[in-house]
């Protein structure tokens, strides 16, 4: 039997030698190496791919162990807990379909499908029942099956969203975890056994559950629920959208892709955020006298741009003369922007603005004073004149774009009720399949892939690379101000990932395999291989998507 030699790769920077023989898994030597590490061994990196710790070696490499404390870990430990949920959930309520839907502050919102009401008794029963799966250890069983099979065993358990999924997979196989007599498919995988998940918490929720996990930057404690009303209701005001057109998971998209209903798809995706559009514009011309400032903020490539545009748009309809100001013209020169903890500019912070001269310029537009606005120098990173001379009319308006605008430190001296607030973000509600949710992080990160590649010379692993720093800065400065918005604005688009497709996925087959980076690049390989591709002739000019493909109207 062929024996193979393994260099496993620890946090503190040592390594240890190991011999396999063929056939050997990881889980043994998880438990020999458990005390190198804080929390415990979920999975591994096997020669720079993911996988379970009951991977059979079967070649000389590297190992490195992961945990809570990395997102590969805590995406396994999430996926298993979402396992012990279905099929608990499956034992209460043996005719109803658990949805496991988006995610609310720092917690999972799931539904039940064929259940009208469901009470907080209810829900303590689901867990108990869960801690009895957990504390009996049973195992994740992991089986590669011809698609056919797996379609035939989904079928047999009324798993219809999985039967559909597979149609539109090219793969011949596909893998089928087992718990005990539940299946489960995943876009991803799963620890050992049910022992693993050592903390959980359910919580009733607006007629559902929430599900919290433990925190990965602070694995050891369990947080508090943060609720967040505003975001959940413009989350359940989209599924509403998603009921009009008749889909709630990529399977039904891809039917009516396939259908050759894609033009029928982009109309009415479209109408539905004109009509949320107008809708805002119209409350603003409501509170005409009162509101000078519309200040629009949100995550990286929510599509701020566009939606200040097209609002715009809808305000001059109503008889309103709107003036774009972007607070990146507000930026300080580049040797004065603070630099975080590892030397870099700190463009996300808010100290990189310069709010005294942006208060400045506002109070004397408010006050009917002509004003020359900034202009800020990319490529030389200095704040420059513009030449650009303002003055706001008696029915004039100012749109304000960027990432502070809902945090209420960059307006010092402007009232609270003159300032009009909205929060823009891509929150995607669909969904793989009733248990595999798509995180709204990788819908803009694929969004911000294909702009940056195609405006802004950012090749697709510097934006992977960068990615974690724009969402450490979101952190920071974006997310614990979203409920102080006076409207939210989803920007997502229902057929958007089948469009993205065809330019997301050669600049993902661009990044080369040894990079540490290519774990993720198989993921959304992965992900879009659930879509069918969409012809993206039909999508309009002043579309939201159109900031990121190109041939906006707005640029």
């Amino acid at each position: 039997m062929n024996q193979f030699s393994i260099k496993v790769a620890f946090p503190d920077g040592t390594t240890a030698e190991e011999h396999l023989k063929q056939g050997s898994n990881f889980l043994e030597l998880a438990a020999k190496y458990q005390k190198k590490y804080e929390f415990r061994i979920l999975g591994a990196v096997y020669n720079n791919e993911l996988c379970e710790l009951r991977r059979e070696c079967e070649c000389d490499g590297t190992l490195q162990f992961i945990t809570m404390k990395d997102k590969d870990g805590y995406l396994f430990y999430l996926r298993s807990i979402f396992f012990i949920l279905i099929k608990a959930s499956s034992e209460i309520f043996p005719h109803s379909i658990l949805h496991i839907e988006y995610s609310i502050g720092n917690g999972y919102y799931c539904w039940f499908e064929g259940l009208e009401w469901i009470e907080a008794s209810e829900v303590e029963k689901i867990e108990t029942r869960m801690r009895e799966i957990i504390k009996a250890d049973l195992p994740f069983l992991r089986r590669k099956l011809p698609t056919w099979a797996a379609i035939e065993e989904f079928r047999k358990q009324g798993q219809m969203d999985k039967v559909n999924l597979f149609k539109v997979r090219k793969n011949k196989t596909t893998s089928v975890y087992n718990l005990n007599s539940t299946s489960g498919y995943f876009y991803g995988y799963l620890v050992p056994s049910t022992s693993y998940i050592d903390r959980f918490q359910l919580l009733y929720y607006n007629n559902g559950i929430i599900l919290l996990a433990p925190d990965p930057a602070n694995p050891g404690t369990m947080p508090a629920f943060k609720d967040s009303p505003k975001y959940f209701n413009i989350i359940r005001e989209h599924s509403q959208w998603l009921d009009i057109l008749e889909m709630d998971n990529c399977a039904k998209l891809n039917d009516m892709i396939r259908e050759g209903r894609s033009r029928d798809i982009i109309l009415l995706s479209e109408a539905l955020h004109e009509k949320k559009l107008a809708e805002t514009a119209d409350q603003i011309f409501r509170r005409r006298k009162v509101i000078k400032v519309v200040s629009i903020a949100g995550p990286s490539s929510s599509g701020k741009t566009t939606t200040a545009n097209r609002l715009a748009v809808q305000l001059r309809v109503n008889g309103l003369k709107p003036f774009l100001i972007s607070l990146d013209d507000y930026f300080i020169d580049r040797e004065r922007t603070p630099v975080d903890k590892n030397g870099l500019h700190d463009f996300e912070s808010l100290s990189a603005i310069n709010v005294k001269l942006f208060n400045e310029n506002l109070e004397e537009l408010m006050k009917g004073h002509e004003v020359e606005l900034p202009s800020y120098d990319f490529k030389t990173g200095k704040s420059v004149k513009s030449g650009k001379k303002l003055v706001l009319p008696e029915n004039g308006v100012l749109i304000v774009e960027g990432i502070h605008g809902l945090n209420p430190d960059l307006y010092l001296n402007v009232p609270k009720q003159s300032i009009y607030r909205i929060y823009v973000s891509a929150l995607t509600v669909l969904n793989i399949d009733n248990h595999n949710r798509i995180p709204t992080t990788d819908g803009r990160l694929l969004r911000r892939m294909v702009r940056d590649n195609t405006f802004r010379g950012h090749g697709p692993l510097e934006t992977l690379r960068r990615w974690p720093m724009v969402r450490q800065g979101e952190e920071k400065n974006i997310f614990p101000y979203q409920e102080n918005a006076d409207i939210m604005f989803n920007s997502s688009l229902v057929y958007e990932f089948s469009v993205l497709k065809k330019y997301a996925e050669p600049l993902l087959l661009e990044i080369p395999k040894d990079v540490p980076e290519y774990r993720e690049v198989k993921r959304f390989i992965k992900f879009l291989s659930y879509f069918e591709e969409m012809d993206d002739s039909a999508v309009p000019p002043n579309s939201i998507i159109r900031e990121f493909i190109g041939g906006s109207i707005f640029y």
